[in-house]
């Protein structure tokens, strides 16, 4: 990274800036939404195939930064995947063949919420592999990514960062809301004291995988409104595209018999809060 700081100090230097209203976030998200369904008819017309990495300490925003991308496109097009842990079959695979099963077709953009780099991560912190396959694995990764790209695969890697007051804010608030208990994993409370590993992991990861071909791309997620906002712009314009020609679409009017009303008995659902005027 281009400025190195002690262990104990943020790596995060974002300009303060005035939180983003909802209105305002609203308005540039629908704007992006609208550029994002115009890549994705690019993309399968010309038979792009797209990868998507996105990696960062937890808490840093990546699901929710997964879910603005893909909430108004097509599932069949925009492929999220997150794998869970390894089985033993795959655990005695190579390393990399479970991820190569879901790299993207002619079509296709396939986003990984955490990736490959879980060997240069997670597994390398929490003493899941030994220091010997994880220097493996990052001797190896910038070739398989050379392999990728030469192939025909636009690959785009996302490095989510965040200071250790906002992670602390986040995981307690995952800890308090209802809602949000399912964010916090066994993993996630093992490695909460476990910031400068990460750290170093991180510097490792980037100094051995930061290629010409495959850069690492680092977004500040401080403020989630921002970074969503943020990291689509940026993924819009990695990926050359236009806008398809289309037909206008006209519905046919429609017959339909005002008389006719249906019989069976249907078993409509309650009512989960008041109809307005009902008394």
């Amino acid at each position: 990274m281009a400025h190195k700081k002690t262990r104990n100090e943020s790596t995060v230097e974002e300009p303060k800036a005035a939180p983003l209203t909802n209105k305002e976030y609203a308005k540039e998200l629908k704007q992006l939404h609208v550029e994002l369904v115009k890549l994705q008819q690019w993309v399968v017309a010309k038979g792009l195939k797209v990868c998507i990495v996105f990696e960062g300490r937890d808490g840093a925003g990546k699901g929710g930064t997964i879910k603005a991308i893909t909430e108004r496109v097509s599932p069949r097009v925009f492929r999220a995947v997150a794998l869970p842990a390894p089985t033993e079959r795959e655990k005695s695979q190579m390393y990399l063949q479970r991820y190569m099963a879901h790299f993207p077709a002619a079509g296709e953009i396939v986003i990984f919420d955490r990736s490959w780099y879980n060997r240069a991560g997670v597994e390398r912190v929490m003493g899941f592999c030994k220091p010997e396959l994880t220097k493996k694995f990052l001797d190896a990764a910038p070739m398989v990514e050379r392999a990728m790209v030469e192939s025909g695969i636009i690959l785009l890697k996302y490095w989510l960062e965040v200071s250790p007051e906002e992670q602390e804010r986040r995981l307690r608030d995952r800890i308090n809301d209802g809602r949000k208990t399912w964010k916090l994993s066994p993993m996630d409370v093992q490695s909460f004291n476990r910031w400068d590993d990460y750290t170093q992991a991180r510097d490792d990861m980037f100094a051995a995988t930061d290629s010409s071909w495959a850069p690492w791309f680092v977004a500040l997620s401080e403020d989630k409104k921002r970074v969503r906002l943020n990291v689509i712009s940026h993924l819009l314009k990695q990926v050359p595209y236009k806008a398809m020609p289309a037909k206008k679409v006209t519905l046919p009017k429609r017959k339909v018999s005002r008389t006719t009303t249906s019989d069976y008995p249907f078993k409509y659902i309650p009512e989960h809060l008041p109809v307005q005027g009902a008394s």
